[in-house]
């Protein structure tokens, strides 16, 4: 009989865009004892964790919480319960994640028009508006902060054309929830999807997602009808119906409801997890928090200038918590990340599609973005690149950033 070890993870010093470090005080929150899951106490739990979500997202809408499952459970359970077959779907594209914009939309039988952008780039909201004038979609699913890119796309006015067009806008806001301003109801956003691996420094496991009566509407009106034809009319009602039971919001928001209506057990100790950690981010102030993004961005930067290295994606549009650098010639970046990791315990990312052995992914992002985290990546990765032969001036990185540091508390 095999006797297996108790379990001792390694300890790491986590620099991805996702997951990141755990704040200790979320780990401490997913210790305490289990409450069922319709206990008054518990119950109230939901209703404070809906409201902190509330401010978290910047908006008065009424549906604030978190579907059970990774960020892409967040990101279906909208698209698969608001898009009905034959719909139009615009996605505009200019990363990794739009194309998944695309996939699941395709799934749900959605006729899906695109627009792309060269990766490192992003567009120029007038764009997006035109496409919509000219495409009249029911729907423009797009991403906020694209991390294969490490670029941040603007929403001037894109949320007002898609009011004029009768389309709902739907944004993945994973990457960028709790590390960069997300306006849900300023931008005019009707559905918007978290995450907690990256800015909320929460495990994996639940996707915080917002929408207003727009999308509700629309939910509803698919069960109206549905309830109306099922007797009636399988063939019709086959196209109405919402492809998932676990995501359907209809029934999602039935169970966050003051009516409690039973659709799954709530994942209790996920859920602590996720009210620590909004707690957290509230407390510090959404305008602290994002300050504080941008300080140990600046550091990096400057650090990574100093030693030489080229970044990548156009500096206009680059997303705060998320580095892109272009790996030098003759580098074999997995060798500089294995070495990172086994000799300095540091893991930074690498990338994939187009960009796939052509950069490294750098993330500063919620508790894993700090002073300490900043140096030790820059200080290691010097080392790492000059044993692979790289000449980059010694020490220059550190001096760099501390310098950063220096000036941002003049």
């Amino acid at each position: 009989m095999t006797i297996y070890k108790d379990l001792a993870p390694s300890q790491r010093t986590i620099m991805t865009p996702g997951p990141v470090e755990v704040d200790p005080r979320v780990l401490r929150a997913m210790s305490y004892p289990i409450l069922g899951q319709f206990d008054p106490e518990f119950t109230a739990l939901m209703n404070e964790t809906m409201e902190m979500l509330r401010a978290l997202f910047q908006t008065n809408n009424q549906w604030c919480y978190p579907i059970d499952g990774t960020s892409r459970s967040g990101i279906e359970a909208v698209l698969v319960s608001v898009i009905q077959p034959g719909d139009k779907v615009l996605v505009p594209i200019y990363g990794r994640f739009g194309h998944l914009l695309v996939e699941i939309s395709e799934r749900c039988g959605a006729e899906v028009v695109t627009l792309e952008k060269e990766w490192g780039t992003v567009f120029d909201p007038g764009e997006i508006i035109g496409a919509i004038r000219r495409e009249q979609p029911h729907i423009v699913a797009m991403v906020h902060g694209e991390t294969s890119t490490g670029c941040l796309q603007p929403f001037g006015g894109i949320g007002a054309a898609c009011r004029e067009a009768d389309a709902l806008l739907i944004v993945d806001a994973v990457a960028t929830i709790g590390g960069v301003p997300v306006q849900t109801d300023a931008w005019q956003l009707d559905a918007v999807i978290g995450g907690t691996q990256k800015c909320l420094s929460v495990p994996a496991g639940m996707a915080p997602v917002t929408y207003n009566e727009r999308v509700e509407a629309k939910v509803l009106r698919r069960k109206t009808i549905e309830r109306g034809l099922r007797d009636k009319d399988a063939e019709s009602v086959h196209g109405l119906t919402v492809r998932s039971n676990y995501f359907d919001l209809g029934m999602l928001q039935d169970y966050w409801s003051p009516k409690r209506l039973n659709h799954h057990t709530e994942a209790t100790s996920m859920l602590y997890a996720l009210r620590e950690g909004v707690r957290l981010v509230l407390q510090e102030g959404l305008e602290a928090r994002f300050a504080r993004h941008r300080r140990h961005e600046a550091a990096l930067l400057a650090g990574l200038t100093a030693m030489g290295l080229t970044l990548y994606g156009d500096p206009g549009c680059k997303l705060p918590v998320v580095t892109c650098v272009r790996i030098p010639d003759g580098v074999d970046g997995e060798a500089v990340r294995a070495m990172l990791l086994n000799s300095f315990g540091i893991e930074i990312a690498s990338s994939f599609g187009p960009l796939k052995g052509q950069i490294w992914r750098i993330g500063t992002m919620g508790y894993s973005c700090n002073q300490k985290n900043v140096l030790h990546v820059l200080g290691a990765l010097e080392a790492v690149l000059i044993r692979h032969g790289v000449k980059v001036p010694a020490g220059e990185a550190l001096q760099a950033a501390l310098a950063c540091y220096e000036r941002s508390l003049d």
